[in-house]
């Protein structure tokens, strides 16, 4: 909301030499409807250099669909409290259906916040979902921590065949997997 975002972003490219493709920023719906112009000029100039842009929180704000046709975005996160109403409230799973359906028309990948169940990780994949973010998946750690851990490969490659092909490919032994899988995706 201060200074010159833009600029900052691709200082710190210059100076790190990250590749702008692997650089993901996410914002919220309040920050584009706070000055749709500015926020439309600002998402433009990160993107032009290949950053991605992934809309945080989606359904919790403002939520006009008119941002998904203006903004260029990537992705869509959708807010943990649809999530967490899955099994209890059949107008948050609806919700979740139409929001998924929107991003895959939209060529826009789909993120699910706040899963904490294997219900929820099942009807997320079932639905689409690209990726799923709770704590389920894994809790928050500090940085340090991820070069020293060990990942729980059982709980991740079970909730891998979920995605991948809807539980129907059996697990192979952990011997057979040379590289741990990221803590946050599937």
């Amino acid at each position: 909301r201060q200074g010159d975002l833009p600029d900052l972003v691709h200082s710190v490219l210059l100076e790190t030499g990250l590749d702008p493709k692997r650089l993901e920023l996410e914002v919220t719906e309040s920050v584009l409807f706070d000055d749709f112009s500015r926020a439309s000029s600002i998402l433009r100039r990160l993107k032009s250099p290949g950053v991605k842009i992934a809309l945080d929180d989606f359904g919790t704000g403002y939520s006009s669909l008119s941002y998904l046709r203006s903004f260029r975005l990537d992705k869509i996160k959708i807010d943990k409290s649809f999530v967490w109403m899955i099994q209890k409230n059949p107008q948050s799973a609806a919700i979740i259906r139409a929001i998924v359906g929107l991003g895959r028309g939209l060529s826009m990948h789909i993120i699910a916040e706040g899963v904490e169940t294997l219900e929820q990780l099942t009807f997320l994949s079932e639905e689409g979902c690209n990726a799923l973010q709770g704590y389920l998946i894994g809790r928050p750690h500090p940085i340090e921590a991820y070069a020293n851990r060990s990942a729980d490969l059982k709980l991740w490659r079970a909730a891998r065949v979920l995605a991948v092909d809807g539980g129907s490919r059996r697990t192979e032994p952990a011997a057979q997997h040379k590289q741990s899988p990221p803590p946050h995706r599937l």
